[in-house]
């Protein structure tokens, strides 16, 4: 049995895709797959293991059959570690975490621990990337999204932490315009220096999309028509501040978006509604006429009613767009293309001792 462990230089940077296109390549082949993750904080005066949705994602696409208790085993609100901190709970994390590890290993030829969102993170209960990958005698794989400050520092820092334990690294969201240098410069650079990379993946807009409905739930809005389309996926933001005569070609050069307006912009909402969108967002709760409802319903475009401003509805969207979790079909048929385009699985199989 071999244990993979994802781990990651900051959070929202692809580990979650990348754990579960490993776990798929794996079932794939034939081979029998688990999958953890370890430790999980929320927001709240409690955290259960359901609140995790990355766990719950990964249960379901991968078809085990082990409960959520078992998965997300170490499950803690900002309330729970406040008391922690006081003194009021003592628990033994680690032996919490390899009872479940038992489980979820029995039987499985790989397993795919996903790690928290740093290396630093689980220093507090005594469970840091280095102390896991050691009790669970794993191999380490880093998901390392490119674009950081001192991004090559932070992948030499983890070879240091992990030491042999590391395997290497997967350089993610790579804009298009800088693939040959991260393939030219960069790959040949970390290989210098002991560094393994098995993929280098680009950019991809539909893998950061968030739906329509996640939109309008962090919104607290209200989805007024085309409720059937809240699944679409929306990839580009546009605001719709502009007049009637140039608002056509300016909505034009997007494709898959949201557009924010007001209310009482009758005129931006049905050009918006003309060309490739999504839905439309109106700010503050002005509603639309029944003639403009009437043509999106008719369209299959939603349409969300919000409170706020244009303004703070762009930047509440802003701190939340691309990263959202990965649980929609069309990204993880996309993320599997990625993995058997871009990325050498074979050779990791052949180092963690699966080929």
């Amino acid at each position: 049995m071999t244990t993979l462990y994802v781990g990651s230089t900051e959070a929202f940077c692809g580990k979650s895709a990348v754990s579960i296109g490993i776990g798929l390549a794996a079932k794939d082949r034939g081979r029998t797959v688990g999958y953890m993750k370890p430790i999980s904080v929320a927001a709240g005066e409690r955290s259960t293991a359901e609140a995790d949705e990355d766990a719950a994602m990964a249960v379901g696409i991968l078809g085990m059959k082990e409960d959520l208790g078992t998965v997300a085993p170490i499950a803690l609100s900002y309330v729970e570690l406040e008391q922690m901190l006081g003194g009021q709970m003592r628990t033994d994390y680690q032996q919490v975490l390899l009872d479940a590890y038992g489980r979820v290993a029995a039987g499985k030829d790989l397993v795919v621990v996903e790690g928290s969102g740093t290396l630093s993170e689980g220093y507090t209960i005594g469970l840091p990337a280095e102390v896991v990958t050691s009790l669970l005698g794993a191999k380490a794989l880093m998901v390392v999204p490119y674009g950081q400050h001192f991004m090559v520092d932070e992948v030499l820092f983890a070879q240091k932490v992990l030491g042999e334990r590391m395997l290497g690294v997967v350089l993610n969201r790579v804009p298009r315009h800088y693939m040959r240098f991260a393939e030219e410069t960069l790959r040949p650079h970390l290989e210098r220096r002991g560094v393994r990379v098995y993929g280098v993946l680009p950019q991809e807009r539909l893998l950061q999309a968030v739906s329509v409905r996640e939109i309008a739930e962090r919104l607290d809005g209200e989805i007024l028509c085309a409720e059937e389309a809240a699944g679409q996926l929306v990839e580009n933001l546009m605001v719709g501040a502009m007049g009637i005569d140039s608002a056509l070609s300016y909505f034009r050069r997007l494709p898959n978006k949201a557009v924010i307006t007001g209310g009482d912009r009758p005129d931006v909402q049905l050009a918006a509604l003309e060309t490739s969108t999504r839905c439309v967002i109106l700010t503050g709760n002005l509603r639309p006429s029944p003639l403009i409802l009437s043509r999106a319903e008719e369209l299959g475009v939603p349409m969300v009613l919000v409170k706020n401003d244009t303004l703070t509805t762009v930047e509440e969207i802003g701190a939340f767009f691309g990263r959202t979790r990965f649980r929609q079909p069309r990204k993880i048929e996309r993320m599997r293309e990625l993995m058997t385009e871009r990325f050498d699985i074979e050779g990791l199989f052949r180092d963690l001792g699966m080929s």
